[in-house]
């Protein structure tokens, strides 16, 4: 990895997972059974992205900065959970070939603009600078990255 610091993997996974949705956006409007293949890629990555964070990241930001229920990881979780209460709904309407996920996928792109900038911005970089290199190597290794 050219460039081993936790804001780069995960904001790069950011993006991955944006380009997908977008996809998944695009097809829906011509091809529903691509459209739900894709909107599966998307759901597994965001919810894998997610357990690594709450898993691996959060934790390790907690215990250096002591900050637990109050916190900014606090506030992390709190999202997280609304994210993925959208991700049941689009999936669950696209299960049922229900193409009416507009509504819901507008709510889930608010949610997730807002989520990913703090996150990117504020949090993983506090996460850098606090992690020592070997604590930043066992994330990666952890993650199945290293």
């Amino acid at each position: 990895m050219a460039d081993p610091t936790i804001s780069h993997y995960y904001a790069a996974d950011h993006d991955r997972l944006d380009e997908l949705f977008g996809r998944f956006q695009f097809s829906k409007q011509s091809d529903h059974t691509v459209a739900r293949h894709l909107f599966a890629e998307f759901k597994a990555g965001l919810e894998r992205h997610i357990a690594w964070e709450e898993d691996l990241l959060f934790p390790l930001f907690e215990a250096h900065t002591g900050m637990h229920a109050a916190g900014p990881t606090a506030v992390m979780r709190d999202e997280h959970r609304q994210i993925k209460h959208f991700l049941a709904l689009i999936d669950g309407k696209l299960q049922q070939a229900d193409g009416a996920t507009d509504e819901d996928e507008a709510g889930l792109l608010e949610i997730l603009a807002a989520h990913n900038s703090k996150e990117e911005y504020i949090l993983y970089p506090a996460i850098d600078q606090q992690l020592s290199v070997s604590e930043r190597d066992g994330v990666f290794v952890r993650m199945g990255k290293g």
